[in-house]
């Protein structure tokens, strides 16, 4: 005799087996329980997909593409500490128009490739207005340039 017709012939009624409950009670649900949704509690906030995230070009030597790292805050898994993650998305950018060090903004859409699924956007600005091309000038004159001034003066 095997184990498995012995097993058969008690028909799994011992409470360590299945429980409290028996069998034929978990094949057939009640018409009440499965009529309730499951529903999360209404003071837990609704959890969303991330459609649209924010983060810096690093790389734009592809055309039409840009390697973007997102960087956010997480929470470890030991020490619930909140720690930096970065992950790098690559994103459609048709115009080309995005270099490295520039902030944007990638908005989920169909993929587009086998590792493109989001486009670039640019972010717009918070003040409303362009941003300046720095010159590089700080303002104050060289050593070098006052005395060149100096000797045309002269």
């Amino acid at each position: 005799m095997s184990i498995t017709s012995s097993l058969q012939s008690l028909k799994l009624s011992l409470p360590f087996l299945n429980g409290s409950t028996s069998l034929s009670h978990l094949s057939k649900p009640n018409s009440s329980l499965s009529r309730q949704p499951l529903n999360p509690p209404s003071f837990l906030p609704q959890i969303r997909a991330m459609k649209s995230m924010q983060g810096r070009v690093v790389c734009a030597t592809n055309d039409k593409t840009v390697s973007v790292e997102v960087v956010r805050l997480a929470p470890h898994p030991k020490y619930k500490r909140r720690v930096r993650k970065k992950k790098k998305f690559q994103a459609h950018d048709p115009d080309n128009q995005f270099q490295v060090g520039d902030f944007v903004q990638l908005e989920k859409s169909r993929p587009i490739s086998k590792t493109k699924t989001f486009i670039a956007v640019p972010i717009p600005s918070r003040t409303g207005q362009p941003r300046k091309e720095e010159t590089g000038e700080l303002g104050i004159p060289l050593e070098s340039d006052q005395s060149q001034q100096q000797q045309q003066l002269a």
